[in-house]
């Protein structure tokens, strides 16, 4: 599966969508959007730390972190999610979770 590859440095992950890797991006726009359907990014932090972070709130956060959407719909994303699996979305959801705590360089 090739395609994008993400800068860690900057924060980024990758989620596989319909077989194809797709760039996920933790831009402020993409963090003030996630936060105003979300509610403060801290909050959600402290739910996934707690095992509270529900599914529809890590396809949100995927959503809104997604560069190059516009071929992409929002129930895509979700079904990636379900898909892959929660262990799978581990690992860029804690990318996406450490930007936000610690930021990107």
């Amino acid at each position: 599966m090739s395609g994008p590859v993400p800068n860690e440095l900057r924060g980024e992950a990758a989620l596989a969508i319909a077989g194809r890797p797709h760039l996920l991006r933790p831009s402020f726009t993409a963090l003030v959007a996630a936060e105003e359907e979300l509610g403060p990014l801290f909050a959600l932090v402290d739910r996934a730390a707690a095992g509270e972070l529900r599914l529809a709130e890590m396809a949100a956060l995927f959503w809104h972190c997604l560069a190059g959407r516009e071929a992409l719909t929002r129930e895509q994303v979700g079904e990636a999610v379900v898909a892959a699996g929660l262990a799978a979305c581990a690992k860029p959801l804690r990318t996406l979770l450490g930007t936000i705590l610690k930021g990107s360089g």
